[in-house]
């Protein structure tokens, strides 16, 4: 069902993430690995891979010096390539990196309690961070306690010389890497421990069907703490040799030309980002600034972490056209942090491809294919994920009856390979239900269970939810991200991708509600609201749902803009916005909630 550790070593031509960086620092020395681009444009930093071995190596001595093999050390660093020297330092060094999102001192109160939760469950050693961040840590030592157990070594304070003293670890496949905690979208996040041998699989994986090679270039703004841009932005580009430019999120998402500027500019040909990314390039760029634009070099467009949309895709590619922008770049792909990233991805250089199916049938966990698209309010065009990695098998399973369901239907979707990491940092019984899954008629596995649901049509993935997002409705089932399109799609006030559908139960079940944000920036929605006022819009939303969904909504609130609470890789998390509606701490520009009288 997978490789070996031994087949999977012979297919990188690695035995360890750090024979790579090694590697590299002895081949190419004095080739620039990666370079940071301050607001998404100034070149500030670069580091060679000789330099970057050096630092790495000075790091890991440090370390050596400080904590016991295999302690968690929890990187906290603001975007900069330091975070990339900290990372392989650890691996040098033989010490788990746990990355983690730095906390914003005007965002605590949503930033903290994650970072808590990781601390407390990783064990937190040490803490890496840069000497700014070290200077903060007594304010934050109130506010987390929990890393008073951790000593805080600054790294860009590290000696370069120390690298001298570094001491080589055994380290082989089966070896942990680090532990990525995961997102948080549907649950308390856990660790997944990440061994080499996943990293080499899926690494080699990627590098293969993406064509890599000496030409090929990397830009990525994605956040490094979390698996796509971990492995995709940073530990790709050294596998296959190739120069990678960094930006950080904010500075992509205050300027989205600066991510399409920045890959026209170094002729980048691997580069990517949730559906939501491109979608805001369509929103945001004028026809003005793509006359500067050739995106004529971008031939790896992978799109993942969300739901993705036929008609994003679409538009992405009919607005940039002109810059050279080719449909066939479209790289859907799907993954999760459990299956060390990837689980599928579309096959290079094809057109994506997409079924159209009926929306009741699919409410029903039943796919009936039909030919009429125009039919808005009774179909759904779905995007296929690709096919199944090197040595990857995705079986779908009834999620009760743990048995394989028949072609042409739904069920949860469980994955199988080297791939596929090691487990949930001390959490067993999460590890043996959720990683060792056994089919109840075959016996066959281990499966990764995902939580995820779709099918499989001509051997590729179709996503079409999660199980635990799934809102049942007098026996009706819907997917939230179907009802927020719906919702997004209903006025102009309604900020694309900032949205959430989710279930709450009361006396009588299960009852529908939508949380979305206003943009009290854009003048459509200026205009909409002097004119018609924010319950029009509620108006307007329960409209739209009950023509295209058939159920009744329970409550609408329309929240400031960045009220919906995200994971720090941009999903939305519906759990959270649950608990905030029941407790009142969303924050609400106008609401409607049904009467208890009125209730059926």
């Amino acid at each position: 069902m997978g490789l070996s550790d031994s087949k999977t070593t012979a297919q990188s031509g690695f035995g360890s993430v750090v024979e790579i960086f090694r590697s590299r620092a002895e081949a190419q020395r004095d080739s620039r690995g990666y370079v940071f681009l301050e607001d998404g444009e100034t070149e500030i930093s670069a580091l060679t891979y000789g330099e970057l071995d050096r630092r790495s190596r000075a790091i890991a001595a440090a370390l050596q010096q400080s904590v016991a093999p295999s302690a968690r050390a929890l990187l906290m660093y603001p975007p900069g390539l330091e975070f990339i020297a900290a990372f392989l330092g650890c691996l040098y060094a033989g010490v788990l990196a746990v990355p983690a999102y730095p906390p914003h001192p005007a965002r605590l109160a949503r930033s903290l309690p994650r970072l808590r939760a990781v601390v407390r469950d990783a064990e937190t050693a040490v803490v890496l961070c840069t000497e700014a961040i070290a200077a903060m840590s007594p304010a934050l030592l109130k506010e987390a306690p929990e890393m008073a157990q951790a000593r805080i070594l600054a790294t860009d304070r590290i000696d370069p010389a120390l690298a001298d003293a570094w001491k080589e670890q055994t380290i082989g496949p089966d070896t942990l890497a680090f532990l990525q905690y995961t997102s948080g979208s549907t649950a308390a996040p856990k660790g997944v421990m990440v061994s080499h041998g996943n990293l080499l699989h899926n690494l080699a994986y990627l590098n293969e069907c993406e064509g890599n090679d000496v030409d090929s270039c990397s830009v990525s703004w994605l956040p490094v703490y979390h698996d796509m841009g971990l492995i995709e932005g940073v530990l790709l580009p050294a596998f296959g040799g190739y120069p990678a430019y960094l930006m950080s999120p904010m500075a992509f998402l205050q300027g989205p030309l600066r991510w399409l500027k920045a890959i026209s500019r170094y002729r980048a040909t691997n580069s990517g980002g949730p559906n939501f990314a491109y979608d805001l390039c369509v929103r945001k760029i004028t026809p003005e600034q793509r006359r500067q634009l050739d995106l004529s070099c971008w031939r790896v467009a992978y799109n993942g972490s969300e739901p993705i949309r036929s008609a994003t895709l679409a538009s992405f590619t009919k607005t940039f056209a002109e810059c050279g922008f080719r449909s066939e770049s479209h790289r859907p792909t799907y993954g999760l942090a459990e299956a060390t990233l990837l689980v599928s991805t579309s096959p290079r250089l094809t057109q994506p491809t997409t079924r159209i199916v009926d929306a009741t049938e699919l409410s029903n966990d039943r796919i009936s294919e039909t030919m009429q698209p125009d039919r808005a309010a009774a179909t759904l065009t779905l995007v296929a994920c690709g096919i199944p990695a090197c040595e990857t098998s995705v079986a779908i399973v009834h999620a009760r009856d743990l048995v394989k369901i028949p072609a042409g239907q739904v069920g949860e979707i469980w994955v199988a390979g080297p791939g596929v990491a090691q487990g949930y940092w001390r959490r067993p019984e999460e590890t043996e239900r959720v990683f060792k899954a056994r089919l109840a008629d075959a016996g066959e596995g281990p499966f990764l269970r995902t939580g995820d649901v779709g099918f499989l049509w001509r051997n590729e993935l179709f996503v079409t939810g999660r199980i635990k997002d799934t809102i049942v409705i007098r026996g009706r089932k819907l997917y939230p991200q179907d009802i927020e399109l719906t919702v997004e799609n209903t006025h102009p006030a309604i900020r694309p991708g900032c949205l959430a559908a989710f279930s709450v139960i009361d006396a009588t079940g299960e009852r529908l509600v939508v949380a979305a944000e206003v943009d009290n920036k854009d003048a459509a929605w200026a205009a909409a609201v002097q004119a018609q006022g924010l319950q029009r819009v509620i108006d307007d939303v329960r409209e739209a749902i009950a023509e295209n969904h058939e159920v009744q909504t329970y409550a609408v609130l329309l929240l400031a803009p960045g009220s919906i609470p995200k994971t720090s890789s941009g999903k939305c998390q519906r759990f959270e916005c649950r608990t905030g509606f029941q407790n009142g701490t969303l924050e609400l520009l106008a609401h409607w909630v049904q009467e208890p009288e009125l209730q059926t």
